[in-house]
Formats: structure tokens, C-alpha cells, sequence
């Protein structure tokens, strides 16, 4: 397991060297490898942050509203940007997930782009996400996002328990299972 995530780690960086560096020129983001998707309220105190941090120092570019953007910059497009960018999206879970319509949008414009979606399932189960339509969404959003929603939990994930799970051994294997979906999106680019 630990020589398997050495190697992935090794051509991951192989891959990183060959790409042009990223600039930061005025108004631009850097480059993201993956995006997080997730509900704040739930998660970001705990492991999604603790994901972040992990993912940075294995240098990985993650994109995470509250750590990459600041005071100024248009939400809607920063977001948008860094999802056309991406090679994958995490999708984090959580029991008040479906209840944010910013998650079930992010969500489906991730899907749409065909991304490779690696969802996490943290303190629910996929059999209790559903999208409840409280007369708040148009038919079409509706329709798009329990459309996403369904891709998502049909693909094969991680699960953590945030009050017993693992912290180190559940982003150990988190990042390496990263790495691995960065691998393959890169291999099929050079196809």
C-alpha cells in the first residue's frame, strides 16, 4: 500500500514537471486540480479542511471557496473557472447537503462539464440524499440537479465518520485515490 502510494506520488510530480508552470497574472486564478465541493456548515471545520491542508502539501492545487478566493472576487465566476479547469471533483457529502442550492448547482455543473466526480459520504449514506423540492427550484433546475445528484451516488466513493473515522487514514487514502483519478484524466488527455 505505501510503495503504491509512492509510485502514484512520483508520477503525479512526473506529470506536474511537465506542465507549464501556472502564472498569477492580475485577475487570474491559479490553476486546480480538483475542486471540493461541499456544504460549509457541515464539513469545512473538520475534513474538508483537514482535506485541503492534506491535498496542498501533497501539492496538489485543490480549490476551495474560503481558502482560494478573497474579498473582491465575483463568486459565480471563480467557481465556474475553477470547475472548467479541474480534473476532479470531490463532492463531500453530508447529512444538510441537498438542503444548499449552491451544492446541488456546483454539483450538477460538474457533472455537465464531465468531470470525474469522486464523491465522499460523510456522515450519511447515498440512499439518504434526495432532492426535495420545496417550490423552490424551476423544473429545469430540478430536473439537473437530481440528475447530478443520482451520477454521484452511483459512483463508487469514500465514506467517513466524522465522530469515529480515521482522520489520517481516511486522508491518506483520500489522496491517493486522488492521484490516482488525476493519473488516469491526464493519461486520457494524452490519448
Amino acid at each position: 500500500m505505501q510503495q503504491s502510494i509512492s509510485s502514484a506520488r512520483s508520477i503525479y510530480c512526473n506529470i506536474l514537471q511537465q506542465q507549464k508552470p501556472p502564472t498569477a497574472s492580475l485577475g487570474r486564478q491559479l490553476r486546480c486540480d480538483v475542486f471540493i465541493n461541499h456544504r460549509g456548515i457541515d464539513t469545512k471545520k473538520n475534513i474538508v479542511g483537514l482535506l485541503y491542508n492534506h491535498l496542498m502539501r501533497a501539492n496538489i492545487r485543490p480549490f476551495l471557496d474560503s481558502k482560494t478566493m478573497k474579498p473582491g472576487d465575483k463568486l459565480s465566476e471563480k467557481i465556474d473557472n475553477a470547475i472548467t479547469e479541474c480534473k476532479v471533483g470531490i463532492v463531500v457529502f453530508s447529512p444538510r447537503y441537498c438542503q444548499s442550492y449552491f451544492c446541488l448547482d456546483e454539483l450538477a455543473r460538474i457533472t455537465e462539464a464531465k468531470k470525474t466526480v469522486m464523491p465522499v459520504f460523510c456522515d450519511v449514506k447515498p440512499s439518504e440524499l434526495m432532492v426535495k423540492d420545496h417550490w423552490r427550484y424551476s423544473k429545469h433546475e430540478l430536473d439537473r440537479f437530481k440528475w447530478a445528484l443520482e451520477e454521484a451516488k452511483y459512483t463508487v466513493g469514500l465514506t467517513f465518520n466524522s465522530s469515529s473515522g480515521d482522520k489520517p487514514g481516511f486522508l491518506t487514502t483520500a489522496t491517493e485515490a486522488i492521484i490516482q483519478n488525476i493519473i488516469e484524466v491526464e493519461e486520457q488527455h494524452q490519448e
